[in-house]
């Protein structure tokens, strides 16, 4: 079976995008769920890791059509969009994005083929994408502009296409060791107005409670809905260069419109949290708590706000203040780093805090960087699926 001989990749790549259709029946109960439909769908709902958000199959008779649209909106830069394969997954096609580039992977026989190219499109504008087959090339259109062609033909298939052809959103069903290029595979982005071969057929979705919303305006950021954290190893993480210099931990956004636990660090073995920074927008205050020590700064207000981590000191600077704490009773953060802490973006780690002071955190952070470097939240070592890696709804 060849999955770009002139019937083969008109079926497989065009029906690949009859995936892109979603709409919620029934609540979520834990069980596999039947969807069908073809309305807005948030793909960053899902977790990070490579299984599929959706997925579904269907017999290649009932393919009529080689050509598939869709509207797509991000400002995610790396990520899954959707997949496609045929002969249970020998042979498999799939489009993501590397950079904000469109990068289309196929796997045929004893062939591994990728194309990137074409505009960014992680602009957080909406996208009309276009993919068709003519022979033994796919072409990719970006807003009615053709950007990717790829040509592809082996000896080693077979002319005529039979049986089945699974298709899955979000995620892929082979092993992310067959990719040419690997990439990481969640993706925060929205689908609308798909025409997917005027196929109407049932997704399988274990997707627990409401989709995601697809907010009408959008803007770059990290979204916390109040529901859960992210969390990273230090060890993951940029190490500081100089002890002079410490580690600085920088957040960005509006302080007005946050509310909860913005971060927390905590050393592998400890009941709590070693330090914690919250925002009380009922008290109008900062808290910054280590250990025993507590500080709380009232009325202050701040778009930017930076945490300079050092031994047995940490400094807190925002737009209107600058604050340092040095007590034998601060941890030395640059030895810990090293070993490895949990740092949580939007509560605490622990399942159960102290003095019911786990209040996860709810607003937009624009930009998270530690020590000068951006901090994608697709990269944690969890990340709780309510929250947005890299938009806000504004």
């Amino acid at each position: 079976m060849g999955l770009l001989n002139t019937t083969t990749g008109e079926l497989l790549v065009s029906l690949c995008l009859t995936l892109l259709v979603w709409g919620a029946e029934g609540q979520g109960t834990g069980k596999v769920k039947l969807v069908l439909g073809s309305e807005e769908i948030n793909l960053g709902q899902h977790q990070g890791t490579w299984a599929p958000l959706m997925q579904t199959r269907e017999n290649l008779t009932q393919v009529k059509s080689i050509r598939s649209t869709f509207l797509f909106r991000t400002f995610d830069p790396e990520g899954v969009v959707f997949y496609g394969d045929t002969l249970n997954g020998k042979d498999w096609f799939i489009l993501a994005l590397k950079d904000g580039i469109p990068e289309m992977q196929i796997g045929k026989a004893d062939i591994l083929v990728s194309m990137h190219g074409g505009p960014k499109i992680n602009d957080g504008k909406w996208h009309l994408l276009e993919i068709s087959n003519n022979g033994d090339f796919v072409r990719l259109n970006v807003d009615s502009q053709k950007e990717v062609i790829v040509g592809l033909k082996s000896k080693m298939t077979e002319s005529v296409l039979q049986g089945q052809i699974r298709l899955a959103i979000g995620g892929i069903l082979v092993s992310p060791e067959n990719l040419l290029v690997p990439f990481q595979p969640a993706m925060d982005g929205c689908i609308r107005q798909g025409n997917w071969l005027n196929l109407s057929m049932p997704w399988e979705t274990q997707q627990l409670g409401e989709p995601r919303p697809c907010y009408a305006n959008i803007e770059p950021g990290s979204y916390f809905t109040g529901a859960g954290v992210a969390t990273f190893n230090t060890t993951e993480l940029p190490a500081y260069q100089t002890e002079d210099i410490g580690i600085t931990i920088s957040i960005q956004g509006d302080s007005s419109m946050l509310n909860g636990t913005i971060l927390s660090l905590k050393t592998p073995g400890e009941e709590i949290a070693t330090t914690r920074l919250i925002v009380d927008n009922d008290l109008k205050n900062i808290k910054l708590t280590i250990r025993t020590i507590e500080s709380i700064s009232k009325s202050i207000r701040f778009t930017k706000l930076t945490l300079t981590l050092k031994k047995n000191q940490l400094n807190m600077k925002t737009d209107e203040t600058e604050m340092k704490l040095e007590s034998d009773d601060i941890p030395d953060y640059l030895s810990r780093w090293k070993e490895g802490m949990i740092l949580a973006f939007g509560g605490l780690q622990e399942d159960r805090a102290p003095d019911n002071s786990n209040q996860y955190l709810k607003g937009c952070l624009a930009k998270i960087q530690v020590l000068g470097q951006d901090v994608d939240l697709d990269r944690a070592l969890y990340k709780d699926a309510s929250i947005s890696s890299h938009s806000c709804p504004s």
